[in-house]
């Protein structure tokens, strides 16, 4: 038991510190990644009611959810403040968001499915090729911001046939792949 606690404890500090490094390799202070971690994490479990529409025999209620949508949005915005790469920034969201749009599919009664290691491997390509030497924050926000659009914003006409009560932007498997898609689009480029 105390081993498996151990190996826990080791596994909980190494993806700390991969984390870590991510998060200070995109232009997030480490004073801030902390912080960053908590309310995406928390916030995943957070939608926050946008409007109701017709779908079918009753309504569907849009949300955004906190953790995987208005968190890594508010973090793009300060990258994209910050950096000072705006086009670069724009042409990189604009080409993950047809690309992860184009591969979208609806799946009724689980949501809108993309494959998983697309966007981060597009989101990082893009951001090399567009800023070499500061690619990461390029491709985090091109990756998170990209997916979000191409998945879940271009898809919104379609939610009918999702036949949710509710559908969440950027919850459930869309937050696995905002988050995932901009850590792991900052780490490889």
């Amino acid at each position: 038991m105390l081993f498996l606690v151990l190996l826990a404890v080791f596994v909980f500090v190494i993806e700390l510190r991969i984390l870590r490094y991510a998060y200070r390799k995109i232009g997030v202070p480490p004073r801030y990644m902390f912080l960053v971690m908590v309310l995406t994490l928390l916030g995943s479990q957070v939608n926050i009611p946008l409007y109701e529409t017709a779908a079918g025999r009753g309504t569907t209620v849009v949300a955004i959810n906190v953790g995987g949508a208005l968190v890594p949005l508010l973090l793009s915005l300060y990258l994209f403040v910050r950096m000072g790469m705006r086009g670069r920034m724009l042409v990189g969201v604009a080409v993950v968001a047809a690309i992860v749009h184009s591969l979208a599919r609806i799946v009724p009664g689980v949501g809108i499915a993309v494959p998983m290691l697309v966007p981060p491997i597009v989101a990082a390509a893009v951001s090399l090729v567009l800023a070499l030497r500061r690619a990461p924050a390029v491709a985090y926000v091109s990756g998170s911001m990209g997916t979000l659009i191409g998945a879940d914003i271009l898809n919104l006409p379609r939610i009918a046939e999702l036949g949710a009560p509710v559908v969440s932007i950027g919850g459930a498997g869309t937050f696995d792949g905002v988050f995932l898609t901009g850590i792991i689009a900052g780490l490889i480029a």
